[in-house]
């Protein structure tokens, strides 16, 4: 049981560390609406997390992974809303960023949202997950075993975004990056449209 957990825990901080869609979005929306914003984007990343551990451990993700048809709506899904979030961050580009109190409530939703969707809809955490799995959980592998692989990937990942978004939020950090927010927004905008061309483009 050690070996799992250390296989587990090894391939989460892997590719936890490994820049992609997911950091991104965190890091976007850390620096457009604060700490707050960006726990939150990270919640639903954790979430949408979740999403694929539970159809993995169920069979689904193999199906996908065997379905060209649902494995390419899928990509051209996940591609479409990184381009989209990316021709949204141009836009703020254009204006000064200013959260309103008012608005707090339905900008909170919108941030565990955006990371839920985020990481839903990129095919890499069906195949991660899928790959977990076959790798390192058997027939003779209880629900309890299970369980607890399951919790050391979930409790990496959070322990990252927490240390991700609470560097982000230092005082010498933020104060670096809002001084150039508009460029720092055009360059997300750029890579979050550049991902999902890739992404588009990955199975042709």
């Amino acid at each position: 049981m050690l070996d799992q957990i250390l296989i587990v825990a090894g391939l989460t901080a892997l590719v936890m560390i490994s820049p992609g869609p997911d950091m991104i979005i965190v890091m976007r929306n850390t620096l457009l609406g604060g700490r707050r914003a960006g726990l939150e984007t990270a919640l639903g990343v954790l979430l949408g997390n979740l999403v694929h551990i539970t159809y993995c451990a169920i069979g689904i993700g193999w199906l996908i992974s065997q379905s060209l048809l649902a494995f390419s709506l899928l990509r051209y899904a996940g591609a479409a809303y990184l381009i989209y979030l990316g021709i949204m961050s141009f836009r703020t580009a254009a204006r000064k960023i200013e959260l309103e109190p008012a608005a707090g409530e339905v900008r909170r939703r919108a941030w565990v949202l955006q990371g839920l969707f985020n990481n839903i809809l990129n095919p890499k955490g069906t195949l991660f997950y899928l790959g977990v799995f076959t790798m390192v959980i058997t027939p003779e592998t209880g629900w309890s075993a299970m369980g607890l692989l399951v919790a050391v990937m979930m409790g990496i990942s959070a322990g990252f975004w927490l240390i991700f978004v609470q560097t982000l939020d230092l005082r010498l950090v933020r104060k670096s990056l809002e001084s150039s927010q508009r460029a720092v927004a055009r360059v997300f905008g750029a890579l979050l449209i550049a991902l999902g061309l890739r992404v588009a483009l990955s199975g042709s």
